[in-house]
């Protein structure tokens, strides 16, 4: 029964790796440095946030020269 079971771990082996693959599962390997890839992306955020801030403060500035340009125009 050696080889069936040599066979049947091999067997359930790939179908495991396929299954993982097609439904997008993470496994061990995946999760072992899970913290650190957190960490990064929680890092990003802020920085998104931050840029996010000065973006929307420059865009009301333009948009208020925007309203004088546009109330020049009309005299």
């Amino acid at each position: 029964m050696k080889g069936f079971d040599s066979y049947m771990g091999k067997y359930l082996d790939r179908r495991m790796k396929l299954l993982i693959d097609e439904w997008d599962l993470a496994t061990r390997n995946d999760l072992g440095d899970f913290t650190s890839r957190l960490s990064t992306l929680e890092d990003e955020a802020r920085k998104i946030s931050s840029y996010e801030v000065g973006a929307t403060v420059k865009l009301a500035e333009l948009e208020k020269r925007m309203q004088v340009v546009k109330e020049v125009k009309k005299r």
